[in-house]
């Protein structure tokens, strides 16, 4: 159900990288997406622990089902479906749109794997940027306009949530507090129930098995709250599952 989304080495919704420079892309402008359709067929979207409490109250928190777990904000059950978008391709009010998504079709990242700095790219099939007559400059004078360089800003705190998130994981493996997930879902007029598996999720009875000190440890390095939040969000399951079967997009076998 929730597996680690990316494809061809490249994360998911990029399918090409060109360093942003001042020389190649002088002329150039962005745009705002029209529509979010880029995620309408997307059922999972990545997500830093500094969204957890956030994103907890509207989505699903799970992690994926791979050897290197990530957290994921799930927008349905199924791969394929999302059940947060409205007629007009946006996402409804009522779902909160992850950092990851905000910050495309932009990222940062290391051009040259023996050094530690990071260099702002973008997807150039993106549509959003190139020489429009209408949008906002990405330099003036040849230098990063104030859109660029808050761009660059909020690409840094993601980049910063993505290591503050491997930290978290790091520190679930050490508990081995991660276990299989399994939801089983009945529903009014369907003889079998739906069970739906494919993901990680804290096992609560490990969680209240750990020692005092590892505990303690838990709450100071504010890994506690953001499990929590996580065993929290679950509670939408059977929500995100309604919205999904009166939409006519569940799996009748199970």
């Amino acid at each position: 159900m929730a597996s680690a989304p990316q494809a061809q080495n490249l994360p998911l919704f990029y399918n090409d990288l060109v360093p942003l420079s001042s020389l190649d892309h002088a002329a150039y402008k962005g745009r705002a997406m029209e529509s979010l359709a880029i995620m309408a067929n997307n059922h999972a979207m990545p997500l830093t622990v500094e969204e957890f409490i956030v994103a907890q109250r509207s989505l699903p928190i799970v992690f994926s089902a791979n050897d290197e777990p990530l957290p994921l904000a799930l927008f349905g059950l199924n791969e394929g479906v999302n059940v947060f978008m409205d007629e007009n391709n946006n996402l409804t009010p009522d779902a909160y749109l992850p950092a990851y998504m905000r910050r495309y079709p932009f990222m940062l990242v290391r051009l040259q794997p023996d050094r530690e700095d990071l260099s702002l790219c973008f997807d150039p099939s993106s549509g959003l940027l190139g020489e429009f007559d209408e949008g906002v400059a990405l330099f003036t004078d040849g230098q990063p306009s104030q859109e660029t360089q808050s761009t660059l800003a909020f690409c840094e705190q993601f980049e910063i949530g993505v290591q503050k998130t491997m930290q978290f994981m790091a520190e679930l493996k050490e508990y081995d507090l991660l276990m299989d997930g399994e939801i089983t879902i009945e529903q009014p007029g369907v003889s079998q129930p739906f069970v739906y598996r494919g993901f990680k999720m804290v096992d609560e009875a490990k969680l209240r098995e750990l020692r005092g000190d590892q505990l303690r440890k838990m709450m100071q390095s504010g890994m506690l709250p953001l499990v929590h939040a996580h065993l929290f969000s679950l509670q939408h399951m059977p929500t995100l599952f309604q919205r999904q079967f009166e939409a006519g997009k569940v799996q009748m076998n199970g």
